[in-house]
Formats: C-alpha cells, structure tokens, sequence
C-alpha cells in the first residue's frame, strides 16, 4: 500500500469551517486538494486519525476521496498575508496529508439530501462506531454529495483513544455510546449482517499495511514509547483486538437505534 507523495505549489483558500483551519491548495500535479496541516491545533495525531481512518474506509469499499501526502515547503508561508494562516504553515513544513478536492461537491444535508439505502449507512456507522469517530453528526456531518454520490471526509476526529494511551488496550471494547448521535444511524437497519461482512475485508495484513504508511515523523513528539516503531504495534494491536470486539460496539448501535439506550 503506498500513496502519492506530491508538493503543495500554491496555497488557494481556507476552509474557515474546519476549526483546524484546513486549505484548498494546488500540488505539482496541477490538480488541487484540501490539505491538512500538522502544525494545526491537534497536530500529527490528527493527521494520523485522517490516513488511518481514510483508509479503513477505502479498504471497507466506502466513497472516500483520494488520500496522497503533501509536502509544504518554508517558502509557502512567507508569501501568505495573513497571520494566521502564515504562523500555521510555518509550523506545518514538511509532510502533511491531503485529500482530492472535489469540484461542486456540497455538504450532505440531512434534511434535503438524497437518503442513503440501508446498506451503506450501516457500514458507515459500523465503520464510525469501530473508528470512534465523534464527529459525523447532524451538526456536522463530514460527508459531502458530489456526483450524486455520497463521500466521506474528515476522520481526524476518530481514534480519539490515542491522545492518552493510559489503559488503552481496555478502551478496544468500548461499547462508543456517542454512536446515538451519527447522523445515518436512522437509517443503520443492517447492522448485525454488516458486521459478518465488513470484518473479514480488515482481516490479514490490511491493517498492518495502512499502520505501516504512517509517517515516521508524525511520531516524533510521542514520549510514551521508545521508538515508532513501537507506537505503530500500539495502534495495529488496538485495531485489532476493537475488530475483535466488534459485537460489542454493534449491540451498542442496535440498541440506540431501536432507542433502548
């Protein structure tokens, strides 16, 4: 598993929206991209939240844009006017993620968009549920319609066990009560066969493959072990052993969709 490894060559616009402060830049393939930054208010791990969850969604079959790495070199940031934006790219030189940019694509609306069959909202919310993912809510849904299809964005919020690493191989059979909030859970009806589905296309190496294109310097601020590699065993053993309890996070989706809990 490799992905692309391009350089931004012109810094277009921010996404205002994302509290990270997100951009839509143009790399060396003249295509353009919106393009995380690692200097942003979560920094790396955010970054390693958006490959590793992106990923997972690719590997489950899910509309997800294309994921490449960006390189963003110093000059960058001395042609920007602004401030803040000039602060956040000189904090983010090097490697940084971006996704495709998708021309036209508009925010999926719950009250206004196509709804999706039962078949793909229950693996996004069986995907969400694994990932822990906080942030696919009516509120704010990460997801957008392009095409008339429906893609999925922004998974930094997932894998929120990595910003304390106390006790987290007990934290993989977290039953992820948040799960009531997903904004596609209404629509979440096959839940349990989705499971028996889903689980096999993250068995074997997949996961060992999408933990082994992390960046090695996107864990170079992380004390708790004593070398990435390491840290990349930490993230492949709680990925494993949360499949492994997926039953778990299932029932917990099933019961608040029925409204039990």
């Amino acid at each position: 598993m490799q992905l692309k490894t391009l350089k931004a060559t012109r810094y277009i616009t921010p996404l205002r929206e994302g509290g990270s402060l997100p951009a839509i830049v143009e790399a060396d393939d003249n295509a353009m991209y919106v393009m995380k930054f690692r200097g942003a208010g979560q920094g790396s791990k955010a970054l390693v939240a958006e490959l590793v969850g992106g990923e997972i969604a690719r590997a489950l079959g899910l509309p997800v844009p294309e994921l490449v790495f960006m390189e963003l070199e110093a000059w960058m940031s001395r042609n920007e006017p602004d401030p803040e934006i000039q602060d956040l790219l000189k904090a983010s030189t090097g490697l940084n993620l971006a996704l495709k940019y998708l021309d036209g694509a508009l925010a999926y609306d719950p009250a206004a968009s196509p709804k999706p069959d039962a078949t793909l909202a229950s693996a996004i919310v069986w995907m969400d549920a694994y990932l822990t993912n906080v942030d696919r809510t009516a509120r704010n849904t990460n997801m957008l319609m392009w095409q008339r299809e429906l893609w999925l964005i922004d998974h930094a919020a997932s894998l929120y066990f990595h910003f304390n690493w106390d006790g987290y191989l007990e934290r993989t059979s977290n039953r992820f009560s948040a799960i009531k909030n997903h904004v596609l859970l209404k629509f979440a009806s096959d839940l349990t066969q989705t499971d028996a589905r889903l689980k096999p296309l993250l068995s074997g190496n997949v996961l060992e493959e999408i933990i082994s294109i992390i960046p090695e310097e996107w864990f170079e601020k992380e004390t708790i072990f004593s070398s990435p590699q390491e840290n990349r065993e930490a993230y492949l053993t709680y990925l494993t052993k949360r499949l492994e309890a997926s039953s778990v996070f299932v029932e917990e989706a099933v019961n608040a969709r029925s409204g039990t809990v």
